[in-house]
């Protein structure tokens, strides 16, 4: 194998590629990257037995053939390089790839390609289109939501379905840690129809949402029972799914909710922001009273004393004391894309509604905490 690629086209499909690959791994192979170089195109594979994620770049190949070199290593080689340079690599099937640019020349041991796992491939039971914006909305309204307790590894991920609301067909994501639960919806695509729910796993979710960074085409999905796969642009991303049933999460919408708040959703996340600067590290409690047209933002601390906000607001319901994470709100209001945050309370011991006046597919529900 002998190739000549620009700096900055394999920096940066080596940046998307290489952070699937463990740090630690006591499979040796997992710890390198396959390069397969063909027809103008050098492919980049990482995976740790899980994930699996391909991209392609174009390349000067003067001789096609493959290899692999370690992840980690590589990357900061290319990452020091200087700007602008071309690397030539080149690979004798021997066990050694040699890596040159400019006045650098690198020589790096490469472990046999016959040993690197294959999890792509294969045709996917279900397969639809997602427009890349509707993508990244599902993913960054969601992600904050997912639990990282092991425990409950059926909560380490973000639960994709086809389901409905007031008679029209959505795909929805859903996460919960126990404490919060968001759920996000789009149009269903046409072809997902018949998908099952499926249970997409945290580290896949992270990795997902750099790789689509800046992309502008659509998204393929293919989907089965097991495994899930997001191709566009020059890269496919191939991850399995969590073996696992998500709780039945309409279960925590309550229904009953009667007590209305419309707020102005930046006023409130910088009254929050500021408030729970004095509440104590432990508990980031905040307080919320309610009353006429007015809500009452504090928080207390043994050690660093107390603080009040006043805010104006449309409220209809008795007056009532609630409190919640400051964090927690704080991660909900950052969702919240429009002007005004709506709020449906029962009672300070019930779970509260929080939703975008304008956007009815997209709701979050919050427990609240003894203040």
């Amino acid at each position: 194998m002998k190739l000549t690629i620009e700096r900055a086209a394999l920096l940066r499909a080596l940046g998307h590629v290489q952070s699937v690959v463990e740090r630690r791994n006591t499979i040796p192979i997992l710890s390198n990257l396959k390069l397969d170089a063909a027809d103008g195109r050098l492919a980049l594979n990482a995976t740790d037995m899980d994930l699996d994620i391909v991209e392609t770049v174009a390349a000067e190949i003067a001789a096609k053939g493959a290899t692999t070199a370690p992840a980690h290593t590589l990357y900061d080689i290319v990452r020091k390089l200087p700007e602008g340079s071309q690397v030539e690599i080149a690979a004798d099937g021997k066990g050694q790839m040699v890596l040159s640019s400019g006045r650098s020349r690198f020589k790096l041991a490469c472990l046999p390609t016959e040993d690197f796992p294959v999890l792509a491939g294969g045709k996917l039971a279900h397969e639809f289109t997602l427009a890349a914006d509707e993508l990244r909305n599902l993913i960054d309204k969601t992600k904050f939501a997912i639990s990282t307790e092991e425990t409950r590894y059926y909560l380490n991920g973000i639960y994709l379905h086809a389901a409905e609301r007031d008679g029209a067909r959505v795909l929805r994501a859903v996460a919960t840690d126990g404490h919060r639960l968001a759920s996000v919806e789009v149009p269903l695509p046409k072809g997902a129809a018949g998908i099952p729910g499926v249970i997409v796993p945290r580290k896949t979710v992270g990795e997902l949402r750099k790789l689509i960074e800046e992309t502008t085409d659509d998204i393929a999905v293919g989907l089965s029972e097991t495994k899930i796969r997001f191709s566009f642009n020059d890269a496919v991303l191939t991850s399995k799914l969590i073996d696992g049933t998500f709780p039945d999460y309409q279960r925590v919408i309550p229904t009953g909710n009667d007590k209305k708040l419309e707020i102005d959703t930046k006023l409130f996340a910088e009254a929050v922001d500021r408030v729970s600067a004095i509440s104590s590290e432990k508990s980031r409690a905040v307080k919320l009273t309610l009353g006429n047209k007015s809500l009452v933002l504090s928080a207390s601390s043994p050690d660093a004393g107390s603080a009040t906000e006043e805010l104006e607001v449309s409220y209809q319901g008795g007056d009532m004391d609630i409190g919640f994470n400051a964090g927690y709100l704080l991660d909900i209001t950052r969702q919240i894309a429009g002007d005004t945050t709506r709020l449906m309370l029962a009672d300070a011991a019930s779970p509260t509604i929080f939703s975008e006046v304008d956007d009815a597919g997209a709701l979050y529900v919050l427990m609240p905490m003894r203040v």
